[in-house]
């Protein structure tokens, strides 16, 4: 283990933080130093210490972590300590936006760029870095294709670079993503060390990740947590009636849970059941709301902020959702999370059944099944991998939607409906789906699900004339003054605006910014674009015929075969009864001869 960290020319920049010695050679202390003063931790846990002492001592690192593991704390503490910018990237805006905020409340020079924000914040950010205004720069995989950001990287002076969500970098991972591929290339413009964390990671995918993100320079240095969880039990329940199961869980045991379903419609359905059904309904608080609320990405940005708060602050007991729900929610009590759909893998499952007790208390996972689960499960695999002349024929169906002719089409960028492409051409949209998202790995387009646009205000009355306006609320003038202090030029033309930030300027909740926005609009004081989530196709290359469309080996059987075996693992785990729950989990993530918990479903039998 490594007690002292000599970095050279290596300094904290944040505020007052700097090295305790004139040679900038620091003990372990001052990061310790660090996590009292910014987080008011006594000491670090886990295998926080050992990670933190292996990125500053510029090793390639690689942590595993259980959800709840503590995993912000191992690239933040280091980030402050060392010289420039650590460079975080992360597939969630949701998750960027959470933390910059945390961050920013405590001090800490902290900022990200995502989709949807105008060139001059973007460029702004991207200034503060080079400058040294910046500690820590938040952004996701497809950024580091933006021409902007790699000239300006350039120039930056930057610590080292943090992958979260690492698995997504393995083509072997549960959650690929092409665009993850791409961060190595950083290295080729700053060779510094990586520090790639994962919560959920086969021994197959860790080895993985060290070959994509490593660049020959040393073997990855790898810190793995058990993913032992002693006080959650993991349940498999066994019913035809899910629905009366799940209200009588939910009145059996209390406090705050997660009810995680597979589709938008369900969460709706299942939350007004359980509003509805729940006998137990304990109000926590003095807001009058019913036990329950829904979340997916289809909600507007200010109904899922404001859910995510409700339930997060205890106003609301449960949360019906999907899986859009959960990466970064920080609430250590929650005692419940029911998976009333079966996922269809076992790290999609252990990564969200493990929300529920990270306070340490004892806590449920239970997993709703019945006889028609298997073949659900099964029939997912034909779902998710369409025949390849069927992905042909939507590639052709494609072209005909949006107007390409042969031999054009590269890098042309189009909004794209899916639900009116499904109408139009007679596709079922979870198929369809699927073989956009496969011509996407096969290079043939890029598919963007759902891409994020910020709002867009313009003043329509001119500077002088706002001071003398009557009638407006409070809220309304508050927006107005907030709108002013944040943004320039909005006289002049549209310009990007983040609603939260203007929400927090002016005092209000997003919901009471979102109505008075509305409002200013409807009155014609300003223009008003709401903000909206719209999917992308763009042609990576020129339109081919059909019949020289190739779907590669390694994008379709290969995939076909795994995503297959991850079916077939969860199905082992929901159906086997004889094998200890947290036994079978423990060994599907690599770990050798691990201990019956004595409190699953199977051990209490």
């Amino acid at each position: 283990m490594i007690t002292s960290i000599n970095h050279g020319n290596t300094k904290a920049e944040n505020e007052n933080d700097t090295a305790p010695d004139g040679n900038h050679n620091f003990q372990f202390s001052f990061l310790s130093q660090l996590l009292k003063k910014y987080w008011g931790y006594d000491s670090f846990r886990g295998i926080q210490q050992e990670i933190i002492e292996s990125i500053c001592a510029s090793h390639d690192t690689l942590g595993l972590m259980p959800t709840g593991g503590g995993k912000s704390i191992t690239f933040q503490v280091p980030a402050l300590a060392m010289e420039g910018v650590c460079i975080v990237i992360t597939p969630l805006i949701a998750l960027m936006k959470d933390q910059v905020l945390h961050l920013r409340k405590k001090g800490i020079l902290a900022a990200a760029i995502y989709s949807g924000m105008s060139h001059d914040d973007t460029l702004r950010i991207l200034e503060n870095c080079i400058l040294g205004r910046t500690k820590l720069l938040y952004v996701s995989p497809e950024r580091l294709e933006s021409e902007l950001f790699i000239t300006k990287l350039r120039h930056m002076k930057v610590s080292f670079i943090t992958v979260d969500e690492a698995h997504c970098i393995s083509q072997w991972g549960y959650d690929f993503r092409p665009s993850y591929l791409n961060i190595a290339n950083i290295r080729n413009i700053h060779p510094v060390p990586i520090l790639a964390l994962t919560a959920t990671a086969t021994p197959h995918v860790i080895e993985d990740i060290c070959k994509k993100l490593g660049d020959g320079r040393e073997a990855f240095s790898v810190f793995t947590m058990s993913f032992e969880r002693k006080n959650l039990t993991y349940v498999v329940r066994k019913t035809e009636n899910k629905l009366g199961e799940m209200v009588r869980i939910l009145n059996t045991i209390p406090g705050s849970a997660i009810v995680y379903v597979r589709s938008r419609k369900r969460a709706k359905e299942l939350s007004d059941f359980i509003n509805e059904n729940l006998s137990t309904q304990p109000q926590t608080s003095s807001i009058n709301l019913p036990p329950s609320t829904f979340y997916h990405a289809g909600l507007d940005h200010a109904s899922r902020d404001q859910r995510q708060k409700d339930w997060q602050s205890d106003n609301q007991r449960i949360i019906v959702a999907t899986n859009a729900f959960g990466m970064g929610i920080d609430k250590p009590d929650v005692r419940l999370v029911i998976h009333y759909d079966c996922p269809d893998s076992i790290e999609a499952y252990f990564q969200e059944a493990g929300r529920a007790g990270r306070d340490g208390q004892r806590s449920y996972a239970v997993l709703l099944c019945n006889g028609s689960d298997d073949r659900k499960l099964r029939r997912r695999v034909s779902e998710q991998f369409p025949e390849r002349e069927y992905i042909k024929n939507v590639y052709e169906d494609l072209a005909y939607y949006l107007q390409v002719a042969i031999g054009t089409g590269q890098g042309r960028l189009f909004e794209f409906s899916l639900d009116e492409f499904c109408q139009r051409f007679r596709h079922f949209p979870v198929q369809a789906h699927s073989a956009l998202s496969i011509l996407s790995q096969a290079g043939y387009i890029d598919y963007m699900e759902e891409q994020e646009s910020a709002a867009r205000v313009h003043f329509l009355t001119q500077r002088n004339e706002l001071y003398r306006l009557e009638g407006n609320s409070p809220n309304e003038d508050r927006v107005i003054i907030a709108l002013l202090r944040l943004y320039g030029g909005l006289f002049a033309d549209y310009g990007y605006i983040d609603e939260s930030f203007v929400a927090r300027e002016a005092g209000l909740t997003q919901p009471q910014t979102y109505s008075a926005l509305k409002l200013l609009s409807m009155k014609g004081i300003i223009s008003f674009i709401p903000q909206k989530r719209t999917p992308y196709i763009r042609y990576t290359q020129r339109r081919e015929e059909r019949e020289y469309i190739v779907i590669p080996h390694a994008v379709y059987e290969d995939r076909r075969k795994l995503y297959q075996e991850r079916i077939e693992a969860m199905l082992s785990y929901m159906n086997t009864d004889n094998q200890c729950r947290s036994r079978q989990l423990l060994r599907y993530f690599g770990e050798k001869n691990p201990h019956d918990c004595g409190h699953c479903d199977v051990c209490t039998r």
